[in-house]
């Protein structure tokens, strides 16, 4: 594990981290924000995850998530999207796939299956790394996300409600098993068997019994991939028909960019501080 960069912000560090994957079997970026109280006692953890095309380095810079978790004594991780490198099979062309599009899946099919293993990095070896080298309290751990990167937030979620006890995510693709630029992805990472898919999906782990009780969405009116690739509304449908709660917000004007994520950010890391109930 390699230091990449360190800056000193709102009293705390902000640090971006390389280090090698075993399980992506490549070099691998994440970045880590470090409040104050980190110096004197563990503090909790929020994981954001990205979306399409995105790396850690776009949250980073653009979430305006500090000054909150410096206020409330907040760790927040950026993980990357997607496995890098030489050696990692990619399609250059294809923003939907390959670099920038893990889909937080762990791929079945050759040649991604060797790399693309994001869902065990999320959950088991960048949270191993975090544990063992920074002040932070595993007990409290939320997760959150944007687009793609909401997507792998709820399926983190769902498939593990004992590790977080809160989810949030700005304009998640709910049900990528049959939205356009995710189905195809799934296709090629998962092969065609579409009953693989479902252990992905959050729409369709509801459905096969998964449940997670502290669930916030924003999603913006004027997002223009609202009625085709993301489509909330099937995930509510699903949550009111098992009697999951579910708080879905329709931010009237937003559209997908980081102008709507920082607008909300500190509202759902507040929401994310109040479900640890310290």
């Amino acid at each position: 594990m390699d230091i990449v960069d360190s800056y000193f912000s709102f009293g705390g560090e902000q640090k971006v981290i390389k280090h090698y994957s075993s399980v992506n079997n490549c070099e691998m970026k994440f970045s880590i924000y470090l409040p104050p109280l980190s110096k004197s006692k563990k503090v909790p953890i929020i994981w954001y995850l990205s979306g399409l095309t995105c790396s850690h380095a776009n949250v980073t810079e653009k979430g305006e998530f500090r000054q909150k978790a410096s206020e409330l004594g907040l760790a927040i991780v950026c993980p990357d999207t997607s496995p890098r490198g030489e050696n990692v099979p990619d399609e250059e062309e294809n923003w939907q796939f390959g670099f920038g599009a893990g889909f937080y899946l762990d791929a079945t099919q050759a040649p991604y299956k060797e790399n693309y293993n994001m869902y065990s990095y999320i959950k088991n070896e960048l949270p191993n790394i975090i544990f063992d080298n920074f002040s932070v309290e595993k007990k409290y751990q939320g997760i959150m996300g944007h687009s793609m990167g909401g997507h792998g937030a709820l399926i983190l979620a769902l498939r593990n409600p004992e590790k977080y006890r809160s989810c949030s995510a700005f304009a998640p693709i709910v049900n990528p098993s049959s939205a356009d630029w995710s189905s195809t992805a799934f296709r090629k990472y998962l092969g065609e068997d579409k009953i693989n898919w479902r252990n992905y999906d959050a729409t369709h782990l509801i459905e096969d019994g998964a449940r997670f009780s502290k669930i916030l969405i924003d999603q913006g009116t004027n997002d223009p991939f609202l009625n085709e690739g993301l489509r909330p509304h099937l995930l509510k449908n699903v949550c009111d028909e098992f009697n999951l709660p579910l708080t879905l917000r329709m931010q009237n004007g937003y559209d997908h960019s980081y102008y709507f994520i920082s607008t909300f950010m500190s509202d759902h890391i507040e929401w994310h501080y109040k479900n640890f109930n310290l």
